[in-house]
């Protein structure tokens, strides 16, 4: 009996510049750990601030059941439930949106799991393709919960309604075991990938070695070629450093070198991108203490 082979799991993504990067994208079970940290975490946060008004409400003496109509504690109550409605909608619509437009692109559940969204195409995650990601989970998961909810509360037929959220909800959680990236409905709509998340512990040694290559091949960049680049690029190039693939390597200090016109040693590609590396990270750092941020070559 033939054994069935592992999934290939490794992809490559071409950056804006044509580099080629490598990519692994996440299990299934990763995926599934991270959503299921997050709705705990999401459903802790409902449960604490739903206590917190309570308390409150009791602490200035406020009773549900003895409130008037038109009183001031009525009013008080209608505010409560205003601010409680505000905070139920946020956690649950807004949790993963606020996390994955995020720069580490990853919610609580993803990072504790290592794994992280990323575009499929040669540009970076747009804000537009997150918020699409996140309005079709909506439909696959939250939906069918509030229909089986609002079934079993105004009584009518609940077997009915628990077989069609059940039918509902595992045709969009089968969805990712039939297709070879694993991916949502979310991510096909939003051109989305779920991949692990590099180590970002580049650590003060590349700081290091970058300083002292700086002064040995005296690498030295003016702020005009620094300023072609922004924060995006700088995390590729983090990335392609930590990394340290000598293909890779070549490419991105080729692109650099021709961005910038700026050509560089034979076999010096690392010297090059680190001096760069740590020259570009200063610069973009002086300039979000000046209240200036550059978010990537296109930017302003």
């Amino acid at each position: 009996m033939a054994r069935r082979q592992p999934r290939n799991r490794n992809r490559t993504v071409i950056t804006p510049e044509g580099v080629a990067l490598p990519l692994v994208l996440a299990s299934r079970g990763s995926r599934a750990a991270a959503l299921f940290i997050d709705l705990i975490l999401i459903v802790t946060a409902m449960t604490v601030t739903t206590l917190t008004l309570i308390w409150i409400a009791g602490g200035v003496g406020i009773k549900i059941d003895e409130v008037d109509a038109d009183g001031p504690k009525s009013r008080a109550v209608q505010a409560l439930a205003i601010v409680w409605i505000i905070a139920m909608f946020l956690f649950r619509n807004a949790w993963f949106l606020f996390f994955e437009l995020g720069p580490r692109g990853a919610t609580p559940g993803k990072r504790v799991t290592g794994i992280r969204i990323a575009a499929r195409g040669t540009e970076r995650l747009t804000t537009e393709a997150v918020i699409a990601r996140n309005i079709v989970r909506d439909i696959e998961l939250f939906m069918p919960i509030v229909f089986i909810s609002s079934a079993i509360a105004s009584g009518s037929d609940t077997d009915v309604a628990g077989w069609a959220g059940a039918i509902w909800c595992a045709i969009f959680l089968l969805f990712p075991f039939f297709n070879r990236d694993s991916l949502r409905c979310g991510d096909v709509i939003a051109g989305t990938w779920v991949v692990e998340a590099q180590n970002r512990k580049l650590g003060q040694a590349l700081s290091v070695s970058a300083t002292a290559a700086v002064a040995d091949q005296a690498f030295t960049f003016t702020p005009a070629e620094l300023a072609v680049y922004g924060e995006y690029e700088l995390q590729t190039l983090e990335r392609v450093l930590r990394e340290d693939k000598g293909s890779a390597l070549g490419d991105v200090a080729d692109a650099i070198s021709r961005k910038i016109g700026r050509p560089y040693p034979y076999r010096a590609e690392r010297v090059f991108l680190e001096s760069y590396y740590i020259q570009l990270r200063a610069q973009l750092e002086q300039g979000l203490r000046l209240g200036r941020r550059k978010a990537d070559k296109h930017a302003a």
